[in-house]
């Protein structure tokens, strides 16, 4: 008789045989959820907040600085021609992002999130001191901006890290539903990070003579970036690694004999990376037009004081930091994707009438315009450190984020400033009207596509991240979870997650099948 043949004796059902599987729904049991103390909690998101604030200080500062700097390392010659290049600078930094990214998040997957973060916070903080130290173009000529080259390529590396590990961290550390509202401080930390070095640049613009600034007053925020870094790296490693990592970790022996190659793991995934580039576009694209462009934008194609915008984007990034917590709340509540739509058409419809308040040069004008646009932008920084890491399975969640995250950042989020100067003096040159509109209809373009990337995400929020368990903040919320996962109609028994897990194979060892139900053995999880 064949395996798939019935016996009368078995009641019609097929006799099962060794290497056969079985699907059956898992009984969800408290050993599978994770219960994660507060005070962990908060110290981990806090930690990881707090290092990224200060590299994205480090980072931010070149941003703020693009005159000065532009002034310092390239020769005398045509100004807008210098802020192009200078904007190079910058986007250079980007063109190395995808290699830290894989370097350091397969790592990362390997040995450890924590390890990683500390590393990536002692490289930001050496490549931004390198930057304060180098000798000006008058000093030491073509030299000059070879090494500002080197240091922005520090830089990138490092960073090429931070943001996915970061994110990683936090949503694995996370309750379920509260993920949203504690990703939201890692941005938070992104906009501490900005305010602080706009802060520092606004003051030595107002405080120090032109002079005075471009001969050494610039170099001060780059130096601070030194013990600031030393700060960032004692936070990182007072960190313990998450609970996902370290489950993954536990069963480490389990898999070795079922190892699947990271290529491999990548390769299934196609459809989160793709995701994921779209979804990191529209948020990076907007983030960098608005904080790191603006300031120059405002004083070169709009004529304003430099100390004049970089207070206006300071009171702007203040007021996001006031009401980011409060988006990520409601993508705990709503969902992230109707949180992320809302902002794609945000700027859809608010882009162009924002530029237009920002153009009418008025103070109270350009001040509601970057406000609308800062506004839009806390949909994105809300909701993006939660929703990206719950595209990947923690098994390679780290290496698959970070790679995305920067392959998108290198492409398109990093180069916004150089791309939208360019075309700007492109179409000026070309005798267009509307040149001076261009960074709007930058924006409206990466808000159509990240609509189409919104459409294809799945809804994550309070769901268990892909290959871990249901996580908690207290003990007595288990009971509440195993009873959602019970019924049928809760939104948790109806996650992505929830099917994965109710109906993933189980192997059944034994070969015959007694017929009775005395000395029976059910297959384990069933």
């Amino acid at each position: 008789m064949s395996p798939n043949q019935t016996s009368p004796a078995n009641g019609d059902r097929p006799l099962r045989t060794k290497g056969a599987v079985k699907r059956a729904r898992r009984k969800l049991t408290k050993d599978d959820v994770t219960v994660v103390e507060e005070s962990l909690l908060k110290r981990a998101v806090a930690a990881a907040a707090l290092g990224n604030a200060m590299e994205w200080f480090d980072f931010g500062i070149f941003a703020y600085l693009t005159v000065t700097i532009s002034q310092v390392f390239l020769p005398k010659g045509d100004p807008a021609a210098n802020i192009v290049a200078t904007f190079g600078f910058f986007a250079a930094a980007f063109i190395v992002r995808p290699i830290g990214g894989a370097v350091f998040g397969p790592i990362g997957d390997k040995i450890g999130r924590q390890k990683v973060l500390a590393l990536t916070m002692i490289l930001m903080a050496a490549g931004t001191l390198m930057i304060g130290l180098i000798p000006s173009y008058q000093t030491i000529g073509f030299w000059a901006p070879v090494l500002l080259l080197v240091a922005r390529f520090v830089q990138g590396f490092s960073t090429g890290g931070e943001y996915g590990g970061a994110a990683t961290f936090i949503a694995e550390y996370s309750p379920d539903k509260r993920r949203g509202f504690m990703g939201s401080w890692l941005e938070f930390g992104t906009l501490a990070g900005y305010v602080l070095g706009a802060s520092i640049v606004t003051g030595l613009q107002f405080g120090l003579s032109e002079d005075a600034l471009l001969s050494w007053g610039w170099r001060i925020p780059f130096i601070v970036a030194g013990p600031l870094g030393l700060i960032g790296l004692y936070l990182r490693l007072k960190l313990e690694e998450t609970p996902a990592f370290q489950k993954q970790q536990e069963q480490a022996a389990e898999r070795e004999s079922q190892k699947t190659p990271f290529l491999k793991l990548f390769a299934e995934n196609w459809r989160g990376l793709i995701i994921c580039i779209g979804l990191v576009l529209v948020f990076n694209v907007t983030d960098y037009m608005l904080l790191s462009y603006m300031p120059t934008y405002l004083e070169q194609n709009l004529g304003q004081n430099a100390t004049f915008g970089l207070i206006l984007i300071v009171i702007v990034m203040i007021l996001m930091m006031v009401v980011i917590t409060f988006g990520g709340r409601l993508s705990d509540r709503f969902g992230r994707r109707p949180v992320l739509a809302t902002g794609c058409i945000g700027f859809l419809l608010l882009s162009w009438p924002s530029l237009k308040l920002v153009q009418s040069g008025t103070g109270v004008g350009v001040f509601f315009g970057l406000l609308i646009l800062g506004l839009v932008l806390v949909t994105f920084t809300s909701t993006m450190p939660s929703t990206l890491p719950a595209l990947f399975p923690t098994i390679i969640r780290y290496g698959a984020l970070a790679i995305a995250f920067n392959v998108s950042v290198s492409l398109f989020g990093g180069t916004t400033p150089l791309a939208t100067a360019a075309l700007i003096n492109a179409a000026k040159d070309a005798g267009y009207g509307w040149a001076e509109d261009i960074p709007a209809f930058y924006l409206m373009a990466a808000a159509l596509i990240g609509l189409v990337a919104v459409y294809f995400t799945k809804e994550t929020a309070a769901t268990p991240l892909m290959g871990s368990g249901p996580t908690v903040a207290h003990e007595d919320e288990i009971a509440d979870v195993i009873k959602d996962y019970n019924d049928p109609e809760s939104d948790l028994a109806q996650s992505d997650w929830a099917k994965d897990f109710s109906t993933s194979e189980i192997p059944i060892i034994s070969g015959d099948v007694p017929s009775s139900g005395a000395g029976s053995k059910a297959p384990a999880g069933s």
